[in-house]
């Protein structure tokens, strides 16, 4: 067991573990970054959307670690070592897809409104005031939720990690993230993140990578994992079912991960904290290629920990509580530098969450719910910013912090509350106005109400009776009754049709040349992937269960096999898709490839 490495700064003055250092310097380093970032905010475009010149490495960064955060590191590589390593590891990124087809069905029409939040671009599209309001309340309320849990996550992870108390974290943890978001807006945030994402993944990368080398490569990781006793079935690609799980049968959890899988997606399509991030992209090809990679990217990083959250069961069976595996294995099975570069990157992806949705809670408090008389300026927006803020750790400090649960339902909220109306906000010429808000309302009212009950123990639902598939079809029945009912605004449809011509500095070959390559590299790693997860984890498992011999090929007709051999459609598909919709759309016109022609 490896001991924790201690700095002595001066002689006489207390110790400080190379853990809080790392920490400290890293977070440091991210507030005065966010500060600078925010020297050159001069407007609100530049505060709400950073001046709509974000970069793709930017608008990736952000993506990244606006959903990476304690909820992944610690509570769903929890969730693996407990029992669920197999089907986290080999589902073909059902989830991760949303992050294409939301972008090639939304986010560049997103982008055409010029709106300066998600809510206003509703607002716009159906003429409505209440419409953007709704959809504003739908953000204060679960992003607000949300950032509630993050920052407590923080300050646990803090306090677990260093020698400072509970309520001391949650003060720094909070301070860390509000005085650059307050200052710099969405300029402070995406730099910070895109900062934070690099952090977090090459630790990530270089802590697992000695992790299962230290347990004799994958393979054999995987072999031990079909050893592990008392979770047997672990790395199946159900994982532990029957007695004493949520799941009876292997067909409950297909059914359960499915529909939590495919709502998460329609969330990356939809959701405020993914798809705001394509208003700020320079161009639409910046949201398109930032999309593709991201996708790319978030789900070599879940294999990454959820398998890191698995093998840990080889080293030590009984961690308790599971969420704290990730912790354990930093402190207990790496080098101190390697595990305090680990634990700050880990901080990294909690604190630029955090910096996200404060960002995202504080906008729609300012431009889209209250009202006002006067032009919103950028002196009333911080102080509005600062006040949500506070609002927040005030609510940190005296909510329980063991509130992990609400991140259950935040995410399928917005896939019943916004996933019907986002679509067909661009794609329905018969959606009103009405059905546009009641959708918005019955959607997230039908989800959450029925979550909260589930959690209370009020009710039990099937796993094919999830909340988000009852939300999600109140608010489709909805939208389709009061459509038929009602008229469509002629500005609105007007509105609409415009959002459908593509811009001509977008219809440009050199540019969609390049935005091409991503969907090519998303059908070859659909393909390596099932190529990988055959080879690396499908055959060992089938030799740690005796199905085969070493030297054998993998048997072809196993649950596990199939679903590795999924990642080849999924992904090639998408990948496929995304070439030929991207072909379509900015493929110049005659005149344009002369104008090109003639400026090259």
């Amino acid at each position: 067991m490896i001991k924790h490495n201690v700095i002595v700064l001066t002689e006489g003055a207390a110790a400080i573990d190379i853990y809080t250092l790392t920490i400290a310097i890293s977070v440091v380093i991210f507030v005065l970054l966010g500060n600078y970032a925010g020297r050159n905010v001069k407007q609100l475009d530049d505060y709400f959307v950073a001046g709509r010149s974000a970069p793709t490495l930017l608008i990736v960064g952000t993506l990244v670690a606006s959903v990476f955060s304690t909820t992944i590191f610690l509570g769903e590589a929890g969730f693996t070592y407990d029992g669920q390593l197999g089907p986290y590891i080999l589902m073909p990124g059902v989830a991760a897809a949303g992050y294409v087809y939301g972008a090639l069905f939304m986010g560049i029409y997103l982008r055409r409104s010029r709106a300066p939040t998600v809510a206003d671009f509703f607002g716009r599209r159906f003429k409505s005031r209440r419409v953007q309001q709704a959809a504003g309340v739908t953000i204060i309320l679960g992003l607000g939720g949300y950032l509630l849990v993050v920052t407590q996550g923080a300050a646990i992870l803090l306090s677990d990690i260093t020698a400072l108390s509970y309520p001391l974290s949650l003060i720094l943890a909070w301070l860390s993230y509000t005085v650059f978001t307050m200052y710099s807006g969405s300029k402070g945030v995406i730099l910070t993140d895109t900062l934070m994402f690099l952090l977090f993944t090459f630790a990530t990368i270089f802590f697992v990578g000695f992790l299962v080398g230290d347990l004799g490569g994958v393979s054999a990781s995987v072999e031990g994992m079909t050893q592990i006793e008392g979770k047997k079935g672990i790395a199946s690609w159900h994982g532990m079912i029957g007695e004493g799980t949520e799941w009876p049968t292997a067909m409950d959890f297909l059914i359960w991960v499915f529909v939590i899988d495919l709502s998460w997606g329609i969330v990356y399509a939809v959701g405020p904290w993914q798809s705001s991030r394509h208003l700020m992209a320079k161009n639409e090809h910046v949201v398109l290629r930032s999309a593709l990679y991201t996708c790319m990217i978030v789900l070599v990083l879940q294999i990454m920990i959820y398998g890191a959250g698995g093998i840990i069961n080889i080293a030590n069976p009984d961690i308790s509580p599971s969420e704290t595996v990730i912790i354990w294995a930093a402190q207990n099975m790496v080098p101190e530098f390697l595990g305090a570069i680990l634990l700050a990157g880990i901080v990294a992806a909690a604190l630029s969450s955090a910096s996200t949705f404060l960002s995202l809670v504080g906008f729609s408090v300012s431009n889209d719910v209250i009202p006002r008389k006067k032009e919103l300026t950028l002196r009333t927006t911080r102080i509005l910013m600062l006040v949500t803020g506070i609002i927040v750790l005030i609510a940190a400090w005296f909510f329980p912090p063991n509130i992990f649960w609400i991140t259950l339902f935040i995410g399928t909220a917005f896939a019943s509350s916004w996933g019907p109306v986002g679509f067909m906000s661009i794609w329905s010429k018969r959606i009103t106005e009405a059905a546009a808000f009641w959708g918005i309302v019955t959607g997230f009212s039908f989800n959450v109400i029925p979550t909260a009950m589930v959690y209370l123990g009020w009710i039990s639902l099937p796993s094919y009776f999830d909340p988000v598939i009852i939300g999600a079809t109140v608010s489709l029945i909805t939208i389709l009754t009061l459509s038929r009912l009602g008229e469509v605004n002629p500005e609105a449809e007007a509105y609409r049709l415009q959002l459908h011509q593509t811009p001509n500095e977008d219809a440009n070959s050199r540019k969609t040349k390049i935005t091409l390559i991503a969907p090519v590299m998303l059908v070859l790693f659909g393909f390596t992937m099932s190529y990988l997860q055959l080879k690396y984890y499908v055959t060992p498992y089938q030799i740690g269960t005796g199905l085969i011999e070493a030297g054998d090929m993998p048997n072809l007709a196993t649950g596990e096999a199939r679903m590795a051999l999924l990642w080849a459609v999924v992904q090639g598909s998408l990948g496929l898709i995304s070439f030929f919709v991207i072909r379509k759309l900015y493929r110049p016109t005659a005149e344009l490839e002369i104008n090109e022609s003639g400026a090259g």
